[in-house]
Formats: C-alpha cells, sequence, structure tokens
C-alpha cells in the first residue's frame, strides 16, 4: 500500500470530514479519534500539568481521556488531592474546559481504582455474601448448641444475620425453620425421628475494599444486587457535583471483580417474586456439592435471579442517574454474575476489554515468547457480547480497554498494537480506549509515573514521535465503523441456561479470564467461530432481547435504530425457557427464519417443572417438520423453522449468503449507511492478497479507501468482485454507493515494478534526542542497528531517536512513483526526502511511496528511527537509578512479580539489512 507524505495526511485528516464531492470519507469527530485511559496518580495533578499533557495528547491524535484515580508515587503525598473533594473538582473542571477548547472529549469512572465502592459505601451498603453452617441433630438428642454467626471476620459486622434455617432429613424432606430460632440462637424446634442436617444462611459481608485506591477513595466495594446501594452510593456525586455534569462526555464504570459476593439482604424476597416459589425449602441443593436434577434447576434460577437484580438494582440505575447528569454511562459488564448481553445493552456505550498478545500470521511481526503472556489471548467472539448488545439495540459506540499487557512493559511498538486494534475492529467494536496513560507532573523526570499493567501511551515513551501514525490510522478506521450501522445477517441465540443449569458451583461469574471454562466448550462458540470464517456476519442475542424483538419486513429487529437480521439461529443446547420458545415462533409466525442446531432438551428451573414443560412440549409439536436431505423443514405462519445440525447447509437452503471474500484468509466487517455499504477488510494472513475478491452487495460506484494514509480513488467491479492489492499486514476500506460522484480521482493499482535500486551506499548516523545521553555520530559503510556498536557504552542504553541519512543519485524519473522499502526497522521512522517531510513509517509492511519528493539527480534521504524504552530502562536498573516507587502494588513485570529489567537482552535498535528504493508503475 502506497504512504502519502505527512503534511498530504495531515491535511486530508483535517479535511476528510467536509464531505465534499471528491472525497469518500465520512465526517471527523473527536470519537472517531483513539482516547485513552488516563491514570491521575495519587490525583496529583495541577494545571498547568494537565495542561501540558492535554495538549500534548491532542497535537498526537487523540480524541479524549477517561479519568481514573488510582494509588500514588511516594514522596509526592503532598501534592495528593482527595477524590471529590473541592480542590479535586477544581481539577476536574481545568481539565473539562481546556479538553474542551482543544475539541477533546472527558470520561470519568464512578470511583478510583476498581471495583466500585468507596468512603461512602457503608456497611449496608457492601458487598454481601451468604455464610453457611450446618448442624447435625440425633434422634431424642437435645441440641443445645445456639445457632450463631461464628465466623470472626463477621463479628463486628452489624449488618451480619440470620437468613434461613432449613432442616432436612434422610429422605431429603425439607422443614423450614427460620421462625424457631430465638434471639440469642436457641433452636425451639425438635424433630420427631430420624436424623436431621440443619443449613443455617447468615447474611455476611464480603469485606472486600476497592482495589488501587486513590487518596480519597478508599472503602468497601458495592453491593450490586442491593435496590438502595448504587442509589445511595451516587449521592456522593450528586453533592460534589451539584446540578453540573462538569462537562463530563460519559461516567465510566470498570469490570466487575467483586469477589465472593453472592447474595444480597432481601434475596430470599426476591428470588421468590421473581421466580414464584420459596428459596428456603432448597437450600441445599444451593449451598451443597450435590450434582443433581433439582441442584441444577435450583441454581438455575439463583443465577438468574442475580442476574435479574444486577441488572435492575445496578446497571439501570446507574444509566438513569448518567442521564439525569445530562450525560452517558459506560460499563464494562464482563466478569458480572448476569446475563452480559442485556447488562451491556442497558448502558448507553457498552465496553469490553482485551488482555494479552494474539498471535498473527502477518510477515515480519514480531511475538517474542519471554515478552508476553501465554496463558491468555483475545477472542473475537468475547468482543461480540460487547457490539452485539450495541448492534442490536442501537448504540452507535461501542468501546473497549485495548492493549493491557500486550507485551512485558517497554517492548511494545506501534507494529503489534496495529493488528490488534483491527482484531478489536472486526469484532464490531468502533471506539477505541487505549489502556493507557498516566498523569506524569512536569518536573518527574523519565520515564514519568507509569502504571504496572499497560501498554504505555505516554509522552515520554521513546517511540512518542511516531504515535501520530497509529492514531490516525485508528481515526480514520473508526470514522468509518461509527457510520451508519452494522449490517450483520445472523442472530446467533445464547444459550445462557445452559451455563446456568450447571449443578457445580453457586454464582457464576462471566468473565474474559476464564472463557475456556463457559464460553470455548460450547456448540454456541463452535458456530460463532464457523461461521464468522466462513464469511457470515452475525451477532449474539440474549432470551430478553428475543422477547422484544418484531418484524420489519421478514427481518427481525430488537430495536428501530439497532440492525435487521435476517435469520435467528439457535445453536445446539438442553435449556430454553418456555418463554423463550413462545417468542421465536411468534417471530417466525409473522415472517422470521429460524434455525434450530438441535432440538432443545428441557426447561430450566425448578418451578412448576411439569406444567411448563408439557407446555414447551405443546409449543415444540405445533412445528410440522417435513424432512428435505438432511435438513427438516417447516412453515410455520408466514415464516420459516428449519432443523439441521449443519447451520451452514441451514442458511443454504434458506438462501442467506455468506461473503466469499474470506475464501482468501481476509477478514472483514460490514457497514450500512444510507446509500450504500462500507467494508473494512484485512490481511492478516502471511500472504499478498492481489486479486479480484466477491462483495454480496454491488452499487453504482465503488470506491477504495486506505485507512493508514487517507488516500482513496474510484474503481470498476467485473461480475461484483472488486480488484485490491493487500501485502500481509495491510486493510482497505470498500466503499459501495448507490449513487456515483465523477469527481472522486481513479485509484492507483500498481501494475508491475521495475528492478530495485539497493541504497547499500554509506549512511551517516546521528542523534537528535533521548537518554539518558546522545550515542556519537559516525559513518556506516552499510546498514546496521546502532546497538550493533558496542565501542561506545550509550548506543546498549539509548532510547530515542537515531537519524539515518545519504544521498541517492537518480539518473532518472521515468516511473509513477517510488516506494521506499525496509528490509527491519526498530522500530518506527520519520522519512524526510530532500528537506519535505514524506511520511511516517510504522506499521508492516516497513514501506513508504516517496516519488513525489525525489528529483533527477541528488537526493538527500533522511530516516529518523525510534526505538523502544527498553534499553534506557535496562540501563536505569542496571545503575539503581529509582524511577518506580509507588504506593500499594508498585511496578511488577508481564508475571506480576517485582519488575528488574536489569538482565534484560539489549534490544535491537535502528535499521538493518537493505533498504530498497522500487520504481512503480500504476495501471492507466
Amino acid at each position: 500500500m502506497k504512504i502519502k507524505n505527512i503534511v498530504s495526511l495531515s491535511i486530508i485528516c483535517f479535511t476528510f470530514g467536509n464531505l465534499s464531492a471528491q472525497n469518500p470519507w465520512p465526517k471527523e469527530t473527536n470519537t472517531a479519534q483513539p482516547w485513552t485511559r488516563w491514570w491521575w496518580m495519587g490525583s496529583a495533578v495541577d494545571e498547568k500539568g494537565l495542561d501540558k499533557q492535554l495538549t500534548t495528547l491532542s497535537k498526537a491524535g487523540f480524541g479524549g481521556v477517561e479519568i481514573v484515580p488510582i494509588y500514588g508515587a511516594k514522596g509526592f503525598e503532598n501534592r495528593y488531592l482527595n477524590y471529590l473533594s473541592p480542590e479535586w473538582m477544581k481539577m476536574l473542571q481545568f481539565t473539562t474546559t481546556k479538553a474542551k477548547s482543544l475539541n477533546m472529549g472527558v470520561d470519568m469512572a464512578v470511583g478510583t481504582g476498581w471495583p466500585i465502592g468507596g468512603p461512602q459505601v457503608s456497611e449496608q451498603d457492601a458487598a454481601t455474601k451468604m455464610i453457611i453452617q450446618t448442624y447435625t441433630i440425633q434422634p431424642n438428642e437435645k441440641f443445645s448448641e445456639k445457632i450463631v454467626l461464628k465466623d470472626e471476620k463477621q463479628k463486628n459486622v452489624k449488618a451480619a444475620k440470620l437468613d434461613i434455617v432449613t432442616a432436612y432429613n434422610e429422605k431429603n424432606e425439607a422443614v423450614v425453620i427460620t421462625d424457631k430460632i430465638s434471639g440469642d440462637g436457641t433452636l425451639n424446634w425438635k424433630p420427631t425421628s430420624g436424623t436431621w442436617m440443619v443449613y443455617a444462611v447468615f447474611i455476611g459481608k464480603t469485606l472486600q475494599k476497592v482495589k488501587r485506591a486513590a487518596p480519597g477513595g478508599d472503602g468497601y466495594t458495592l453491593d450490586h444486587f442491593s435496590p438502595n446501594a448504587t442509589k445511595d452510593y451516587l449521592k456522593t456525586f450528586d453533592k460534589a457535583f451539584g446540578n453540573s455534569n462538569y462537562g463530563i462526555r460519559s461516567f465510566f464504570n470498570d469490570s466487575y471483580e467483586v469477589y465472593n459476593a453472592d447474595w444480597t439482604a432481601d434475596f430470599k424476597e426476591e428470588f421468590k417474586k421473581r421466580r414464584g416459589y420459596d428459596l428456603s425449602p432448597y437450600i441445599k441443593y444451593l449451598v451443597s456439592d450435590e450434582e443433581g436434577e433439582i441442584a441444577g434447576r435450583v441454581k438455575s434460577d439463583y443465577r438468574e435471579t442475580m442476574s435479574e437484580l444486577i441488572l435492575h438494582h445496578f446497571t439501570e440505575n446507574f444509566t438513569n442517574w448518567a442521564h439525569y447528569k445530562n450525560s452517558k454511562n459506560t460499563n464494562q459488564a464482563h466478569g458480572s454474575p448476569g446475563n452480559l448481553l442485556d447488562l451491556y445493552a442497558a448502558v448507553d456505550i457498552p465496553e469490553s476489554e482485551t488482555f494479552g498478545s494474539t498471535k498473527f500470521d502477518i510477515q515480519g511481526l514480531k511475538r517474542n515468547v519471554e515478552d508476553i503472556n501465554t496463558k491468555e489471548v483475545p477472542d473475537i467472539n468475547m468482543l461480540k457480547f460487547a457490539s452485539s448488545a450495541a448492534n442490536i439495540t442501537g448504540k452507535p459506540l461501542i468501546s473497549n480497554e485495548s492493549f493491557t499487557w500486550l507485551t512485558e512493559h517497554f517492548k511494545t511498538s506501534w507494529s503489534q498494537v496495529k493488528p490488534e486494534a483491527e482484531q478489536i475492529f472486526l469484532s464490531g467494536i468502533n471506539h477505541i480506549f487505549y489502556h493507557g496513560t498516566t498523569y506524569t507532573p512536569a518536573d518527574v523526570q523519565f520515564p514519568g509515573w507509569l502504571f504496572y499493567a499497560s501498554t504505555n501511551f505516554v509522552p515520554e515513551n521513546s517511540l512518542w514521535p511516531n504515535i501520530k501514525g497509529l492514531n490516525s490510522y485508528i481515526e480514520r478506521t473508526q470514522s468509518v465503523l461509527q457510520s451508519g450501522k452494522s449490517d450483520n445477517e445472523i442472530l446467533m441465540y445464547w444459550p445462557v441456561y445452559d451455563q446456568w443449569a450447571s449443578p457445580k458451583g453457586k454464582d457464576m461469574a462471566f468473565k474474559i479470564h476464564n472463557i475456556e471454562k463457559w464460553l470455548h466448550p460450547t456448540a454456541f462458540y463452535e458456530n460463532l467461530e464457523k461461521l464468522g470464517k466462513s464469511g457470515y456476519s452475525l451477532d449474539i442475542i440474549s432470551d430478553k432481547m428475543i422477547d422484544e424483538a418484531k418484524l420489519d419486513h421478514q427481518n427481525i429487529q430488537v430495536s428501530k435504530e439497532g440492525g435487521s437480521y435476517q435469520v435467528l439461529v439457535v445453536p445446539q443446547l438442553n435449556f430454553l425457557p418456555e418463554s423463550t420458545l413462545r417468542n421465536i415462533l411468534r417471530l417466525a409466525e409473522n415472517g422470521a427464519s429460524i434455525i434450530f442446531q438441535s432440538e432443545p432438551r428441557d426447561i430450566p428451573g425448578n418451578f412448576e417443572v411439569e406444567k411448563r414443560r408439557n407446555e414447551f412440549h405443546a409449543l415444540w409439536n405445533k412445528i410440522q417438520f417435513s424432512q428435505n436431505g438432511n435438513i427438516k423443514s417447516a412453515t410455520f405462519g408466514k415464516g420459516k423453522i428449519l432443523l439441521t445440525s449443519d447451520v451452514s447447509k441451514g442458511l443454504e437452503y434458506l438462501k442467506i449468503e455468506r461473503e466469499k471474500l474470506t475464501d482468501t484468509g481476509l477478514k472483514f466487517v460490514r457497514r450500512q449507511f444510507d446509500g450504500g455499504k462500507f467494508y473494512y477488510i484485512v490481511n492478516h494472513t502471511s500472504k499478498e492478497i492481489n486479486q479480484s475478491i466477491p462483495l454480496n452487495y454491488s452499487g453504482k460506484q465503488i470506491a477504495l479507501m486506505n485507512p493508514e494514509n487517507g488516500d482513496f480513488g474510484v474503481t470498476t467491479a467485473q461480475n461484483n468482485s472488486v480488484k485490491i492489492q493487500l501485502k500481509s499486514g495491510e486493510s482497505i476500506i470498500v466503499k459501495v454507493s448507490e449513487n456515483a460522484d465523477n469527481l472522486i480521482p481513479k485509484w492507483k493499482y500498481i501494475e508491475k515494478t521495475d528492478v530495485p535500486i539497493v541504497l547499500n551506499q554509506p549512511w551517516n548516523l546521528t542523534f537528535k534526542e533521548g537518554g539518558p545521553e546522545l550515542p556519537k555520530s559516525r559513518i556506516l559503510k552499510k546498514l546496521e542497528p546502532w546497538t550493533n556498536f558496542s565501542d561506545d557504552a550509550l548506543t546498549q542504553s539509548f532510547s530515542g531517536t537515531g537519524v539515518y541519512t545519504t544521498t541517492l543519485d537518480l539518473k532518472n524519473k521515468k516511473t509513477d512513483d517510488y516506494q521506499l522499502k525496509f528490509d527491519k526497522l526498530y522500530e518506527s521512522a520519520k522519512v524526510i526526502v530532500n528537506g519535505q517531510d514524506a511520511g511516517m513509517v510504522w506499521s508492516l509492511p516497513f514501506e513508504i511511496n516517496i516519488g513525489k519528493y525525489l528529483k533527477k539527480g541528488k537526493n538527500t534521504i533522511q530516516i529518523e528511527v525510534c526505538n523502544l524504552m527498553a534499553n534506557r530502562i535496562r540501563y536505569m536498573d542496571q545503575n539503581k537509578i529509582q524511577w518506580r516507587n509507588y504506593h500499594e502494588i508498585n511496578f511488577v513485570n508481564i508475571d506480576y512479580k517485582p519488575f528488574d529489567a536489569s538482565s534484560w537482552k539489549v534490544q535491537p535498535s535502528g535499521l538493518d539489512g537493505e533498504i530498497q528504493l522500487i520504481p512503480l508503475h500504476y495501471s492507466k
């Protein structure tokens, strides 16, 4: 692909928002730019530092920040500001005012550290758990033991109290004896015969405190299931904010990481109201290790109740409060013991999260095993829970906490970030937040203040001079992915009751860190993987969404603002509520197409099982299937229902087409806008794709748009196919429009290349910025990294910018363009030709088009290379120069052990191998 000069690039960035006839890019907004999680360490911020860092972020192409106060740096305690104090609110107001002047947005967390909580959380509102004690009563025995809470940790907890007491005999017959316990714990009940086991359930507190809290933010974590706890918690913000939202775009809540919170004070009343029966006689099945049918049914009801409580008592209250403040809210639902789809859908901006590193087949992509977390790999289908909820319900923005622990500290290059960002985009997410950036006071030296679990998107990073290349790429891509709405054809039902009905365990949290347990081993996941790779686009739907769905021209639609889908697929499952089956048949009757991969085995839950089971079978028997080869089909009202183990065959039968471009190995995501569709296409294969690819959608005009440099041009389609040229690691946007614009220029395809000119002449190497000191300049007979020169110790410890300069005598310019191709680049570069800024090289393949800057005769080529921070950090640790000195966790490595870079190998830095100048000829 062609990378134009940086001057042209900046003009395109400024003008692609103007919907002129010549420019097919969507309108520019600050939400299209990447945002970053902005940690305020100790909230030790001041106006000078805030002004400096916001200005720096804006110049680098960031569209906004998300403020999260955390623990502070030692030695700066006198600068700490207490969270939500008048002084803190003054700094917040300065931040939002300054950001607005820079056309940036500001979000903030509703708490410090994580999970949500703080000093305003009373013992009553704190995260709650059930504490089980068991007693045995023998026949004719006088039971004298007091049924009182024995847990020493709870002895000072005033909210701790007895909630349920149930006795079971050897036949598992239950007697609820809660009212037989006097105030001092005396049991006023005696069985007539047999041995009885007594289960006593106490309401206790987890006593978990906020993790990584900032000054003024320490305290208990919140009870998400209480009807009042969230409302009580947010009153502190009402007091601090008054009638203003202080310019906050969205209030953010981090992922649910509350441990052992499996109860709330009025749980048994809520359970009876929602499930239709008293839980007390079944408490044994909930808390014991029994794995029979009753245990599975009771636990399913318990988990469903937990899901409803966190949805209605926390998430919806949080959303309503944010709207009352004339703001939006952002929530990470993952990790919650609830239906993730419904929790994501209940907020304005659903946010997912990626953690770790993905293995891509991209040629030359660095992925050293010693520098990555091999236990966790981002999963595109996990990300789809957030994007599906947004797509179905019509939320325009889907965000993602991105690049957490992508590699070991100081070893992440922008070329490694790009494919991870692309995978996030391919999941349907369109609003990336970097994880992240730490506020650093102006008087703190290199490497500044740093957060322990991040990719360091900080101005002190030696790669910072070229971050605008990455940010511009993300901005252009997100401008497309935030346009119109998603264009997926399949709804895939998530059989959450198969998870909830497991007789193992008790509460069930759906975490990104344990998807190998609840997601990967399912037919549901297998279908997501298979259909996605074969070229189908899909979203995941919940029971609640199916209940709200209607038909729109025989397509299924949950919200007018959301997507419209051709088919609902119900994957192989065991449990399906009769209410959901009834809703599915309602959709079919009105014209929907449905595919069942298998006949559901049963209904979940323990309420009136036989009655509901009979209702379920009666509903299922309404479907009169007939055999069509390997597929059973039935006309149902205006719609059609299929039963087939092969979902792909069912989709073919219904004539629902896949995008065959995936047969080449390409990946894509599709958006529809008024008058056409966008295809965002990525080549993560190891090969170059230079061919025509088929598209299901055809229009009057096709424009190709390069998100890396902003280039665009129209091309022609033949038989609904469009020619693309993508090298390994590249991407392209295809815009198919119903209306033709004759003012858009023609796309330039490379028709052929001439013999490359190898730049094997001498080079000058100098250093312009970085540290600990600048190495000495030298003349190179051949290109090589500056870390090869062991005669100068500074070359081993230097992190910053090295400048390679040479001259080239070009005898003629009888070609359309010239491509400068790098063999090895550590890690990114700015190219200057004859004194003119030609652009940045920061992603694979490492190449840039510079023909417009070359002239016949003598040319000067200057390459400013930025390397990783790693070598300088290694030097500092070897020389015991203190730079990490924080409260709380301080600073750890990727394995969560104390960080020490002193034994690291020197990271190669600069240029290596050949640099070629390749003459290009474009097709006419």
